[in-house]
């Protein structure tokens, strides 16, 4: 996938490497191929980390209220295998580095505490990227419930 496989061995951070690919991408884009459809083309790191969120966020909405010990260990078992198959080798390393920290062990007793922890998990993410952190207290209302208002029905 372009922009996936990380510059030779860089000591900057996972964010900066990450501005880097997409900032390289930007470069390599022709004014006449940026007016076709990217919908045809491998996904950058953006769009890939969008579909990845997504993808995540939306397992935890379907996860069991509360989850067996079975099945609290298929999810760790693919957490884990995620963050050392996912495409984007930095942001693996950046997961896992983060997620090896006692304090960022997995919450996989239940629903609630999947998708809280996901979502702190997104929020690390989002601070490294320079991007506005989103209200842990809400995540039901974006991925399993939709908003009050209505506009999800």
């Amino acid at each position: 996938m372009k922009g996936m496989k990380p510059a030779a061995k860089s000591s900057g951070s996972g964010a900066a490497a990450a501005a880097a690919a997409v900032g390289a991408a930007a470069v390599a884009t022709t004014p006449a191929a940026a007016t076709k459809s990217r919908k045809d083309c491998p996904p950058d790191v953006e769009e890939l980390g969008r579909a990845t969120w997504t993808f995540l966020h939306s397992l935890a909405a379907t996860y069991p209220d509360v989850a067996s010990p079975a099945e609290q260990k298929q999810m760790s078992s693919f957490l884990s295998i995620f963050s050392n198959v996912y495409p984007c080798w930095h942001c693996a390393a950046d997961f896992r580095d983060w997620v090896s920290k006692p304090e960022n062990k997995p919450q996989l007793n239940g629903k609630d505490a999947f998708g809280n922890w996901l979502c702190i998990a997104h929020n690390e993410v989002n601070t490294k990227l320079g991007k506005p952190e989103f209200d842990c207290k809400t995540w039901k209302n974006r991925w399993v419930d939709g908003w009050p208002d209505g506009r999800c029905d």
